[in-house]
């Protein structure tokens, strides 16, 4: 055998044994209305729903925070990350640090979040974020000039740490795995994706008993930095009269998971089957899912999103790796 026929060989067994990754399609191209974006999240994924609430304030319609903590906790706290989670965080520091970053032009001006509507949740038997630092979160945007009549807080419900949906779940006062829980309030099974998106955008049309379409993975690298932390796909859940709209008319409403609670740990618990589809097609809203893996470099083994800096220390700022990505994604649906 030559020397050139030899390293063609080698190459092609190479190829063979170590076969090219295939992407995941692109994300779709959409016109959907960008004065109706809205935002949801559990745990890490609600410390990253109020940082990008804080940080693009201009653009949210509201926001559902469930399990989660007050706009940049882990700096602006005594104790760090342990407090932000167990401890008593105080929300009008985390308003004082958002001032400070609007000042400097990092992110959209605090006083946006006045005209916002929000929706807070912390289930009385969470025993991984407490209830005083949804306080907290409660206090952030009272601070902000958020109205009573635009702040939903349901702190009453037996919940552990989890989505709590209408259709799949663990028993209600569950933390574990996949973080997904069912919990009967006066009778009748809580419908948290529901009573998210009915406190953001008013009465809904009632929800599908199944949704029209499936949820479709996309091509997260297009948005992301290597050192972003998010994994290659995420994914996005449109319905058949957006589509055939091209999103004209539509909604935007990003849903962000939890720590362990990616696609990698727990399928398509999220994307599927907490209960946000089931309200897409009758109310026309574009469901986006992306995703975070857990990963070495950046050390993130856990799958969290960014709320305490291991992406960089502008994280919470609208240059951040997580939060410039996820609203080059959404732009990208409203057609921007």
């Amino acid at each position: 055998m030559t020397k050139s026929r030899f390293i063609k060989t080698l190459l092609v067994l190479t190829l063979l044994a170590f076969p090219a990754v295939a992407k995941s399609p692109a994300l779709p191209k959409m016109k959907a209305d960008p004065a109706r974006i809205s935002i949801s999240g559990l745990s890490s994924g609600a410390f990253m729903a109020v940082q990008y609430d804080v940080a693009f304030s201009s653009e949210v319609t509201g926001v559902g925070v469930v399990a989660g903590g007050p706009y940049n906790c882990a700096f602006v706290n005594v104790g760090g990350i342990t407090t932000c989670m167990e401890g008593t965080p105080i929300g009008a520091a985390s308003y004082a640090a958002a001032t400070g970053f609007a000042a400097l032009g990092q992110i959209d001006a605090p006083s946006n979040l006045a005209a916002g509507k929000v929706y807070l949740f912390s289930g009385t038997d969470d025993t991984v974020v407490h209830q005083t630092v949804m306080n907290a979160v409660r206090d952030f945007y009272q601070a902000a000039g958020v109205p009573a009549g635009n702040l939903s807080y349901v702190s009453d419900v037996p919940a552990g740490h989890a989505f709590v949906s209408p259709q799949y779940g663990n028993l209600c006062a569950t933390n574990a795995a996949p973080y997904v829980n069912e919990c009967t309030v006066n009778g009748t099974l809580y419908d948290q994706p529901g009573a998210i998106l009915a406190w953001i955008y008013g009465a809904l049309q009632p929800r599908a008993a199944t949704p029209a379409a499936k949820p479709v993975p996309f091509d997260q690298s297009a948005f992301a930095t290597a050192l972003s932390g998010l994994a290659a796909t995420g994914y996005v859940y449109i319905p058949p009269a957006c589509k055939t709209s091209g999103g004209k008319g539509c909604a935007v409403h990003v849903v962000f998971h939890g720590c362990k609670q990616g696609a990698g740990e727990v399928k398509d618990a999220i994307f599927s089957k907490t209960g946000y589809n089931e309200w897409a097609d009758s109310n026309k809203l574009i469901l986006l899912y992306p995703q975070i893996d857990p990963t070495s470099f950046p050390i993130n083994p856990e799958g969290c999103w960014d709320w305490w800096g291991y992406t960089g220390l502008n994280f919470q700022t609208r240059g951040g790796a997580q939060l410039a990505a996820i609203h080059a994604m959404v732009q990208h649906l409203t057609g921007q």
